[in-house]
């Protein structure tokens, strides 16, 4: 029952009702040349858990136990100034390199070759970036060729004699990065991008038409070009690309409830993305259906120092670079847009988490010590590990939040997900309020639901609270004891600024 204290969100949950299936490729990460993400985040010859390779592998179980599906790599802005061959061959022979993007300078020590081995261990399929700032079509021919192709050609020899035996068939290729945007190296208008990723593409599939192919959208909805930018691209692209990207950051200004809108703000970015995609899909008559790689995502509180470049005549290796310490409201933040992903899975087909160490990062590490996990690493954790099978579509009733900016968004946002196979339901749930509890009514009777398997929630007192390498677990998921599945009806207390997992055992 509804009480002033507690409202009352409702849902209905039904398995004949599906919007498609969970896919692994939404639970992927990003590994960019920037910051310490690369040296003294995956890779530190010099720390005592490297391997053979220099790769840190307390960083590997930390990947592992993420969850993470794909990275993607070199970036990001720093691809658009990338010259891949610096990367390859014995590491004491190759260029350090100015990096542009980030006013940093790149040892090289860390390439294509590298990044596969690593992909490997990390039990994760590599996402590559071409560089169409500076560079393009044979430049992308040639890092295609010197992945995939198995022997017999000047490029796929040299990757063996350089210790790669057997290609590393990467399969999911990005035509370059953010290229609408002025700060991009090579920056394009809408035309020239859309010829040149086209042309790409085609070339591209002359080697391998099985490629799965992500053209660059807008880098994010307020971009100016936002709509007409698609329009162009795709138009001259739409038959020869599988996906086209959006990217999407989101900035706590001191507005908590305003912060906690982040979800429904993806929500409308994507149904906006969707509606430019399919007006091209009918100007040209297509069968096809192209779909959306969201493949950068995240809380990035860019107007903070931490996100501030040297400058100057000092380019520094590996500088300290947008190393934002993570809140649990940002945790709650986190959980929130990856159950937006879910909940429009039929459209998204692949997303990365912006990005894995360091750097914006769920992971942490110091050079030559600790690596931790931050808040936002527990929602992402939990939710790659037991979501699975097919996301239903919810009916929900749901009291509605004003913030700042935004206004009248529901305080629940959820998602439910359906295995027959494993015969298990999980709802994910985060109450967006940033001051009231509310209670959860859902309706499972449809799904057979038989008991709670475990009933967990993220929140704390104190949503600023972060964690740090001296303190990384004083705050963790834990257990709800709200929770109870009466017949056809669970319950759940939700506190403010929480996000909360349910997992149900059905008949």
């Amino acid at each position: 029952m509804e009480t002033p204290e507690h409202p009352t969100a409702k849902i209905t949950i039904d398995p004949a009702f599906a919007v498609g299936p969970v896919r692994r490729k939404t639970f992927g990460a990003f590994v960019e040349h920037l910051g310490r993400c690369v040296y003294t985040g995956i890779f530190e010859p010099d720390h005592p858990k490297s391997d053979e390779d220099g790769f840190r592998t307390d960083v590997l179980e930390l990947t592992k136990e993420l969850g993470v599906s794909t990275v993607r790599y070199p970036g990001g802005n720093f691809v658009s100034g990338y010259r891949w061959e610096d990367g390859v061959g014995p590491q004491e022979q190759r260029p350090a390199r100015l990096d542009l993007a980030w006013h940093s300078t790149d040892p090289n020590l860390v390439g294509v070759d590298e990044f596969g081995a690593w992909s490997r261990k990390a039990g994760v399929e590599p996402m590559m970036a071409v560089n169409l700032g500076t560079r393009g079509t044979q430049e992308a021919l040639d890092i295609l060729e010197y992945c995939n192709i198995k022997g017999g050609t000047a490029l796929s020899e040299q990757r063996k004699a350089n210790g790669t035996v057997e290609p590393h068939n990467i399969r999911m290729w990005c035509l370059g990065n953010e290229m609408d945007g002025s700060w991009q190296i090579g920056h394009k208008k809408a035309s020239e991008y859309a010829r040149l990723a086209a042309e790409t593409a085609r070339a591209m599939r002359m080697v391998d038409p099985g490629l799965e192919l992500v053209a660059c959208g807008s880098s994010a909805p307020a971009m100016p070009t936002f709509g007409e930018w698609e329009r162009v691209v795709l138009t001259e692209s739409y038959d020869v690309v599988d996906l086209i990207s959006a990217h999407q950051y989101f900035e706590d200004f001191g507005d908590l409830q305003e912060h906690l809108s982040a979800g429904h703000r993806m929500e409308a970015f994507i149904k906006d993305l969707v509606a430019h995609i399919d007006h091209v899909k009918s100007a040209l008559k297509s069968q096809k259906q192209v779909n959306i790689s969201f493949d950068e995502w995240n809380v990035w509180h860019m107007s903070r120092d931490e996100s501030k470049a040297p400058t100057g005549d000092d380019w520094p290796v590996a500088p300290v670079l947008l190393e934002d310490r993570y809140t649990v409201a940002d945790a709650v933040v986190v959980g929130d847009l990856l159950i937006t992903l879910l909940r429009n899975t039929d459209r998204v087909h692949s997303a990365s988490l912006a990005q894995l160490v360091n750097v914006i990062a769920p992971i942490m590490t110091e050079p030559g010590g600790r690596s931790w996990k931050q808040t936002t690493f527990h929602p992402f954790a939990l939710t790659s590990r037991h979501a699975s099978g097919t996301v239903l579509n919810l009916a929900v009733e749901s009291p509605t939040l004003d913030s700042g900016k935004t206004s009248g968004f529901p305080a629940l946002s959820a998602v439910t997900t359906y295995d027959a196979g494993a015969k298990e339901a999980v709802v994910f749930a985060v109450n967006r309020s940033a001051t009231e509890a509310l209670t959860l009514d859902a309706a499972v009777g449809s799904l057979g639901a038989t008991k709670v398997i475990e009933a967990v929630t993220y929140t704390n007192k104190d949503p600023y609270w972060q964690a740090t390498a001296d303190d990384s677990t004083s705050v963790l998921p834990s257990e709800n004891v709200s929770v109870k599945l009466d017949g056809g009806r669970l319950t759940a207390g939700l506190p403010a600024v929480s996000w909360t997992m349910v997992r149900l055992q059905l008949a």
